[in-house]
């Protein structure tokens, strides 16, 4: 196995660090959240709870996913575009590709958010 390189090893950090920081903010939202909902609709508060923990969770590691997968394709895409420069297209739609998982988690999350209330 190869080494990483820096930049497949500060991507993957600033993606850690992203999901992380989506983590937090998904679980300090979550009392302000439940404490409007529950003057609305009287819902049990250990289902809001899981249910933001659903959320933080979709989100989290949809974006660590995307992490690995950025850096995994984007390693590879560096060596194919030292060979062949010409196939810059080809190589940016896979990273594009890799870079969806997170947009997915994203819409998963917001979809658990909107159906507790």
């Amino acid at each position: 196995m190869t080494r990483p390189s820096r930049w497949m090893i500060a991507i993957l950090f600033f993606t850690v660090v992203t999901a992380v920081l989506a983590t937090v903010a998904l679980f300090a939202a979550a009392p302000a959240f439940a404490a409007a909902e529950t003057a609305a609709v009287p819902v049990d508060p250990s289902v809001m709870r899981w249910g933001f923990t659903a959320a933080a969770a979709s989100a989290g590691l949809a974006a660590l996913g995307a992490g690995y997968a950025v850096a995994q394709v984007g390693t590879a895409a560096l060596g194919a575009l030292a060979e062949k420069p010409d196939l810059f297209g080809r190589v940016l739609v896979m990273v594009g590709l890799a870079e969806g998982i997170a947009i997915y988690g994203l819409i998963v999350s917001i979809l658990i958010l909107n159906r507790l209330g």
